[in-house]
């Protein structure tokens, strides 16, 4: 919505039940550097995008270390940040200073402290946030430190994943397991979060303490920044969920450059079908998003989406849920037109949006 902008409500109930426990800070328990150059950002030897596990006789691709070599190699990386509220992990972005998380973790905070591998702690300050990427960068008063390398594509599903982080808070602890899947959503998030989306899934185990930290492949490229994970008391067995490193490199540059990072705006609140809903607004067909209320003068309220209206597709892409939008979102830059197909009783038509930048209020 945007900033002292009325709304249209929809009188529909948003009944999105969060079977999720994101990681972040648990319970207690200035560069003076000639270089600021960002974390390596690593493509595959051959130019391609995508991580890749094998050996170096055919094509020159490089081999997997063993998990105590990636360990070895990246813990150095990876720091523990505490905060008044409890603690959470950051992978070191640039060798001057710069400190990568979740903005969860140091969210509410202005000054923190920065726990290195070797074991000096320092004091760090919050340089920057987003809350919609859920990514922040920490100035630790330190320099020449060892920047983390991260992967410039999406890993392959099966690859070797090792998480390295102070889950519950004990510091420098590494798991290890494959990637399960690319482009997840976590299932009803999109009431309470905006950064659960687009997710790669991992078995390897993740923990509260975990976030912002480092999901590295077999080469000690950072892959992933540790997000979020559903916990065993929801049924669920090594579900762990991670930032892919494109996305996280992405805006830490944007927010290295202004302190601020865009992110495609269609000024409306998504809502999943339920039953309740779907009988409320005399709905013969439950599939698509419903719009539960729009921001007046924004993007939607501009191309005549009103409240109660049901987006089925953007551009190629369907819609079943309310994280479908938001990863859709995701892959669209601010001022983008994108097709928005949307259903009103028993019609349908097809209109354009013009995509705006966020407001800084709805983050």
């Amino acid at each position: 919505m945007m900033p002292n902008a009325s709304t249209r409500t929809a009188a529909v109930p948003l009944t999105l039940a969060l079977l999720l426990a994101v990681t972040g800070c648990t319970d207690g328990a200035t560069t003076d550097s000639a270089s600021d150059a960002p974390a390596q950002v690593q493509g595959t030897p051959d130019g391609s995008s995508g991580g890749s596990s094998g050996g170096t006789e055919s094509g020159g691709q490089q081999a997997d270390m063993s998990i105590p070599d990636i360990v070895d190699t990246v813990q150095p990386s990876v720091v523990t940040i505490f905060t008044e509220d409890g603690l959470g992990s950051g992978v070191i972005y640039t060798e001057d200073g710069l400190v990568l998380t979740n903005e969860h973790v140091i969210r509410g905070n202005e000054d923190v402290e920065v726990a290195f591998a070797d074991g000096q702690r320092v004091s760090g300050t919050v340089e920057a946030a987003d809350a919609v990427s859920d990514l922040a960068l920490v100035r630790a008063d330190r320099t020449d430190l060892p920047a983390a390398t991260f992967q410039s594509g999406l890993p392959r599903i099966g690859e070797l994943a090792v998480v390295i982080g102070s889950p519950l808070g004990f510091e420098n602890t590494a798991t290890s397991g494959i990637i399960s899947g690319l482009h997840r959503e976590i299932p009803g998030s999109a009431s309470t979060s905006q950064s659960l989306v687009d997710l790669i899934q991992t078995d390897a185990a993740i923990s509260p303490g975990n976030s912002g930290g480092a999901v590295v492949n077999g080469r000690g490229e950072i892959i992933g920044i540790s997000e979020a994970y559903i916990p065993p008391s929801q049924g669920a067995v090594a579900l762990g969920f991670a930032i892919p490193a494109p996305t996280a490199t992405e805006v830490a540059e944007e927010l290295r450059e202004d302190g601020t990072a865009e992110h495609a705006f269609m000024g409306l609140a998504p809502g999943a079908i339920t039953p309740q809903i779907a009988q409320q607004l005399n709905l013969e067909d439950a599939t698509g998003v419903v719009v539960l209320s729009v921001s007046q003068g924004g993007p939607a309220d501009d191309a005549g989406i009103r409240p109660g209206d049901i987006i089925t597709r953007i551009g190629d892409e369907d819609l079943s849920a309310p994280e479908d939008l938001l990863a859709a979102l995701r892959q669209r830059d601010p001022g983008e037109t994108v097709a928005v197909e949307t259903r009103r009783g028993s019609e349908t038509e097809t209109v354009d949006v013009r995509l705006a930048d966020r407001p800084s209020a709805e983050g």
